[in-house]
């Protein structure tokens, strides 16, 4: 019986090293996650980045932490990725159960009657079960037992599987973080559009009722034949014109409320906002942190990361194809043909079996299932770099437009405050006939193109603020 043993376990030693002799290296593509030392020429920059904050901190409006906070419960798109979840963490559990040995316990029974002039009839009539006892007719067979099966993991085959399953879960569930990040930052930058298009409407709605003053005051300049009709249709047809820009932003308006409640998860309703002190809202001085900071906080360079390493043990799962795979298989139980006779203990039966088998001819299916897997490895290292490039480059963008923004919206409001004083001045110099009423339209016109430019700025200013709260990585903590 030993002497069976050590053949058998030599067979297993001879075929596992016949089979690693053609079983490829495994030879891994190294990703570059090396980073600049700060986003901006900055001596010492800070460690500590704002995507640390919490968002309702960072978004410091009561009415904005709201709507944020319903559609983190309520948005569909969420929901959905959430049950994705769930999916792959019961993928992770079934793989988990693959490495592990099956036991089944099953119970059978059955009846057979063979023809009488048959090799099995013949036989059973010439045979006695009992010395003075013949077969039964029909004869009857039950059984019970337990069967086991268990698939030896000698090369960590499938536990790297069951691993690979769980790293793609964690990167599913930074693609989720990823999802919460952007959801937050759309959706502070449609109430922030809101409140922008009420002042645009309150801009609007007060120049007009300056050029209706002004029509009034030519209307009368006119009766006093001081002006002539094509002065007073001039003015009112200037007029008639900024009343018609309240219809466009009206519209938007209506878009930008319905787009907030879309991502929200509800249908129309008025969105409440704080639109007084949108003009005045400072921006803090922001830091930004190191650049390696990207790699803890950015859930897309997160998932990026889980799905590589997922890819690399894809490959050494792809590798173990090649070598000999071991099953063993074992069955206890009692069969008899009455059931009186079930529990005796020569009604027990029991099998062990052992298979090993490896491939040895015509293995081009392992080979290109192993080729396509280390081609996805790459893929993924690829995609990694890609990832953390993109990162980096997002920051530095709304970096620059935070910078930029901030700038031009102090030049422009010395020019609205420079063409507000014009206005003052030409209707001065039209009301005592010194100025044309040529001079004073366009100067009205200047004003109102002025002020809306100045709130599409201060729009653009507030919006880096938020991208770049996203792009460091914040919102999903």
């Amino acid at each position: 019986m030993y002497s069976s043993i050590y053949k058998y376990l030599s067979l297993l030693v001879l075929m596992g090293v016949l089979g690693s002799c053609n079983t490829p290296k495994t030879v891994l593509k190294q990703a570059e996650s090396s980073l600049p030392e700060g986003f901006t020429n900055q001596e010492m920059p800070d460690s500590i980045s704002v995507a640390e904050m919490d968002w309702r901190a960072y978004f410091d409006d009561p009415v904005l932490v709201g709507l944020i906070d319903t559609a983190l419960q309520n948005n569909q798109e969420l929901n959905i990725v959430l049950q994705e979840l769930i999916v792959s963490e019961n993928e992770v559990l079934e793989r988990s159960g693959e490495y592990l040995p099956f036991v089944d316990v099953g119970v059978g029974l059955g009846a057979e009657k063979p023809g009488r002039f048959t090799r099995d009839g013949a036989v059973e009539h010439n045979l006695e079960i009992e010395e003075g006892r013949e077969f039964p007719e029909p004869l009857g067979d039950f059984q019970f037992g337990a069967v086991a099966s268990w698939e030896v993991d000698i090369w960590r085959k499938l536990r790297n599987s069951k691993d690979a399953a769980q790293l793609r879960y964690l990167a599913a569930n930074e693609g989720r973080n990823f999802l919460v990040s952007n959801l937050i930052a759309e959706i502070a930058h449609s109430y922030y559009e809101l409140a922008a298009l009420d002042n645009l409407l309150e801009i609007i709605n007060s120049n007009a009722a300056i050029q209706a003053e002004a029509l009034r005051k030519v209307k009368i300049q006119k009766e006093n034949a001081s002006a002539n009709q094509l002065a007073v249709n001039r003015f009112e047809a200037q007029l008639l014109k900024t009343q018609n820009l309240q219809y466009d932003v009206r519209q938007q308006i209506v878009e930008t409320e319905n787009r907030i409640n879309y991502l929200v998860g509800r249908y129309p309703s008025p969105i409440e906002r704080n639109t007084a002190g949108f003009m005045s809202l400072n921006l803090d001085s922001l830091q930004v942190g190191i650049p390696a900071r990207l790699l803890q906080n950015r859930p897309d360079i997160r998932q990026a990361e889980y799905q590589l390493q997922a890819a690399n043990l894809d490959v050494k799962v792809a590798r173990a194809d090649f070598l000999p795979s071991l099953d063993i298989s074992a069955g206890i139980g009692f069969q008899a043909f009455n059931p009186s006779f079930l529990l005796n203990p020569e009604s027990m039966l029991y099998n062990l079996v052992g298979d090993l088998a490896a491939p040895l001819i015509n293995r081009k299916g392992i080979k290109a299932q192993y080729n396509m897997a280390s081609a996805m490895q790459i893929q993924a290292v690829y995609q990694y770099e890609q990832t953390v490039l993109n990162a980096y480059t997002d920051v530095l963008n709304q970096l620059a437009k935070l910078d930029n923004y901030a700038n031009s919206f102090a030049t422009k409001q010395k020019e609205v405050d420079i063409l507000n004083e014009s206005v003052r001045i030409a209707n001065s110099l039209f009301r005592y006939a010194k100025a044309d009423y040529v001079e004073v339209l366009l100067t009205q016109e200047e004003a109102l193109d002025a002020k809306m430019e100045l709130v599409e700025i201060k729009l653009q200013q507030i919006g880096a603020k938020v991208e770049v709260y996203r792009a460091l990585g914040g919102g999903w903590k």
